[in-house]
C-alpha cells in the first residue's frame, strides 16, 4: 500500500485506547475457529510518540508492522507485543494528524485486525468506511467482517445471543461469502427459535461449504426443531458448542437437559449417551440409551451401546471394553490374545462372571485344564445359574 507523504507540524501524541472484548477459543465444527485472545485484556495505552509529519508517522507504523511480522512467530500477533504496540501508536498518530486520509485510516484498521484487537478493529474500519464506502466482499470488507465475527463469537460465549446475532448479521453484510458467519448466524437463529431463518442461513452456509457435514446435521435439526421446542433446541445447540470446545461435562449436562426437556428428541439422548460412554459415565449412558431405545428410529448401534452401558454400570466400562476387545480377538481366531484380554478384564473387575467364564473357555480349549478349572470355578461362584460354566468346570476338573 502506498502511503502519501504530506507535510505537517511536529506531532506529539498520546494514543489512549480502550480494549474491547475479543473472542475466546472455538466451539463449533461448522465454522472456522475464531482467533484466540483473552477476555478482559488491560487497556492499551502507548507512550507519547513524536513525528515530524503524518506521513512520517504512517511510514513508521508500516515499518514497525513489517518488523513485527519478521520478528514474532507466524500467527502470534498481539497488541501487547512491543513492535505491534509501536505500530498501532504510530498509526494513531498519523490518523490524528490527518483524520480524513484514507490510507492512514486503512493502515490503522489493518493493524488492529492483524493483532486481533477486535473492538478497535471494528471502530477503525467504521472510520475508514466513512471516507471510502465499504464494498461487500472486498478484501477490506472481509477484514471488517472478521472483526464482526470474532465480536459475535465473544458475545455468544458470554451468553448474549441477541448481540451475537447482530454481529454475525453485520459480518454477512460485509462478507456475504463467509461460511463461518452464515453458520453462526444460523446457529443464533436456531437457538432463538427462528427456525425458518435458521434453515435459510444453514442453506447459505452449505452452499458455500457443501462438504461440511456438521452444517448439514444442524440444518436437519432446524427442520425438526419445532417438534422439540426452543428450550430443548437451544440447550442442544449450546451443548454441541461446549463439546466442540472440549467442555465435556458441560456438554453432557446440556444434552441431558435437552433430552429431558423434549423426551422425543432422539439426537439429544443419543449425543448424551455417546458422550457419557466416552467420559466413562456408565450410569448417564444407561439413562440416555434407554431414552433412545424408547423412541422410533433407534438402531442396532443404539442397542449395542445400551448393552454396553448396562454391563458397564454393573462391572465398569473399562472392564467391559477390555472384555469386548478380547471377545473380538477370540472370534478372529487369536486365542492367545483373547485369553490375555479376558484375564485383564477379570483383573479390572474380579466380580465379572462372564469374563471368568470366557477365560475358562480359552484355557479349556488350550487344554490348560487346571487354569480352566480355576476360571470356571470363579465364574460359577459368582453366578450359580451359569450351567454351561458348571458343566465345563466338571470336565476341566477331570482333565478332559
Amino acid at each position: 500500500m502506498s502511503i502519501s507523504r504530506r507535510p505537517s507540524t511536529v506531532l506529539a501524541v498520546r494514543a489512549l485506547l480502550l480494549l474491547g472484548l475479543s473472542a475466546v477459543p472455538a466451539l463449533a465444527q461448522d465454522t472456522a475457529q475464531p482467533a484466540s485472545q483473552p477476555v478482559g485484556q488491560p487497556a492499551f495505552a502507548p507512550q507519547p510518540v513524536t513525528y515530524a509529519s503524518a506521513a512520517d508517522a504512517a511510514a513508521a507504523a508500516q515499518k514497525f508492522a513489517d518488523e513485527a511480522r519478521r520478528t514474532y512467530p507466524r500467527g502470534s500477533a498481539n497488541i501487547d507485543q512491543a513492535l505491534w504496540t509501536q505500530a498501532a501508536a504510530a498509526a494513531e498518530a498519523a490518523v490524528l494528524a490527518e483524520p480524513g486520509n484514507a490510507d492512514y485510516l486503512k493502515l490503522r484498521a489493518q493493524i488492529y485486525t492483524e493483532v486481533g484487537f477486535w473492538r478497535q478493529a471494528e471502530v477503525t474500519w467504521a472510520a475508514y468506511f466513512k471516507v471510502v464506502p465499504a464494498v461487500p466482499g472486498s478484501r477490506d470488507a472481509q477484514q471488517a467482517g472478521l472483526a464482526q465475527y470474532n465480536l459475535g463469537y465473544s458475545a455468544y460465549v458470554r451468553n448474549q445471543p441477541d448481540l451475537a446475532a447482530r454481529y454475525f448479521a453485520e459480518c454477512l453484510n460485509f462478507d456475504p461469502q463467509s461460511a463461518q458467519c452464515a453458520g453462526w448466524a444460523a446457529r443464533t437463529a436456531l437457538e432463538g427459535g427462528d427456525y425458518a431463518r435458521a434453515q435459510t442461513l444453514y442453506g447459505q452456509a452449505i452452499a458455500l461449504t457443501p462438504n461440511d457435514k456438521t452444517l448439514v446435521y444442524f440444518r436437519g435439526l432446524a427442520q425438526k426443531a419445532a417438534d422439540y421446542g426452543p428450550v430443548a433446541t437451544g440447550a442442544f445447540s449450546r451443548a454441541y458448542a461446549d463439546l466442540d470446545a472440549g467442555r465435556k461435562d458441560q456438554a453432557l449436562a446440556g444434552f441431558q437437559a435437552a433430552a429431558r426437556s423434549a423426551p422425543n428428541f432422539i439426537e439429544a439422548w443419543r449425543q448424551a449417551g455417546k458422550l457419557a460412554l466416552e467420559i466413562g459415565n456408565a450410569q448417564a449412558a444407561l439413562e440416555a440409551y434407554q431414552g433412545v431405545i424408547a423412541l422410533p428410529g433407534a438402531d442396532a448401534t443404539d442397542k449395542f451401546n445400551l448393552a454396553l452401558a448396562q454391563e458397564g454400570a454393573q462391572y465398569g466400562l473399562d472392564a467391559v471394553r477390555i472384555f469386548r476387545a478380547a471377545y473380538g480377538k477370540y472370534t478372529a481366531g487369536d486365542r492367545t490374545a483373547a485369553e490375555n484380554g479376558f484375564q485383564q478384564a477379570t483383573a479390572q473387575n474380579p466380580n465379572y462372571a462372564k469374563a471368568w467364564a470366557w477365560l475358562g473357555r480359552t484355557r479349556y480349549e488350550a487344554k490348560n485344564y487346571a487354569g480352566a478349572a480355576e476360571a470356571y470355578g470363579r465364574a460359577v461362584a459368582l453366578d450359580p445359574n451359569d450351567k454351561s460354566s458348571a458343566y465345563y468346570l466338571r470336565l476341566a476338573q477331570q482333565g478332559k
